[in-house]
């Protein structure tokens, strides 16, 4: 049985995506649309979003430009759709941040850039949304995090940890309100290419592409998938390894990266 009720069909659910400017946010987005979803696109930069919405029916795709570290905003935002649409189905929370960063690089600044992206800003939006879906209980959640989030991985000092920690809030999150009637998922996606990893210096393996990233995660909400992962030629060697104990763990990745 899934662990969450399956969207067996994407017309007329009303779906925020939260960081729907570029990359997994904005192809899943996109798909959405083309599927006959109502979809609130939000971003900090309005550009993309307007450019989405363009040519499309008012009533199917809103624009509602938010900078998501900004819980007042989210909060005036998550506001606005309500009084739009009476309610929210999903809520996707794609935005994020990255920086490689190795021990001896470490850099508070921008730790603390990462970590209120990653990680309290996503608390920021659960403090929106979670208390009307309760309250009608119904309702699901997307939290992305990564599958940089399972186990320690080189360059990844702090973006690792707030992806880890990603991981750890959708298990507790889905002990909480799943016997509520509200649905959770993590999604934990391998490479993709978007702007955030065009800067990587270092070969990445089994590279996909947004639009494969945004299909991926709709079949996983479509079967009812807590954890939806891809791609799976990477991602389930990356579920083995974590299951190494250490000794083997570290050496398995040293020689596998080289770092």
């Amino acid at each position: 049985m899934p662990l969450n009720p399956p969207i067996r069909d994407w017309r007329g659910q009303r779906v925020w995506v939260v960081g729907a400017s570029t990359g997994i946010g904005a192809a899943t987005a996109a798909l959405l649309l083309e599927r006959g979803a109502r979809v609130a696109l939000s971003a900090r930069q309005r550009a993309p979003l307007d450019a989405m919405a363009a040519g499309r029916a008012p009533d199917a795709v809103r624009v509602l430009p938010v900078d998501m570290t900004d819980t007042a905003a989210v909060a005036a935002a998550h506001t606005d759709l309500i009084a739009a649409w009476g309610a929210v189905d999903v809520v996707l929370i794609v935005a994020g941040t990255y920086a490689p960063m190795r021990a001896w690089e470490l850099d508070l600044d921008r730790v603390r850039q990462v970590l209120a992206v990653n990680v309290d800003a996503v608390f920021g939006v659960l403090h929106a949304v979670l208390p009307p879906m309760l309250a009608r209980g119904g309702g699901h959640i997307g939290i992305f995090s990564s599958v940089a989030g399972y186990r320690g991985l080189p360059k990844a000092l702090v973006y690792g940890p707030s992806k880890a920690a990603m991981i750890n809030l959708a298990e507790t999150l889905y002990l909480d309100v799943a016997p509520r009637g509200v649905g959770v998922s993590v999604i934990n996606p391998g490479f993709v290419r978007t702007p955030l990893t065009a800067g990587n210096d270092f070969e990445m393996p089994a590279l996909i592409e947004p639009e494969e990233a945004a299909a991926s995660t709709l079949a996983g909400l479509e079967r009812g998938e807590f954890e939806i992962h891809y791609p799976k030629r990477f991602t389930r060697m990356l579920k083995l390894l974590r299951l190494l104990p250490y000794r083997l763990y570290f050496a398995a990745i040293r020689r596998s990266t080289g770092l």
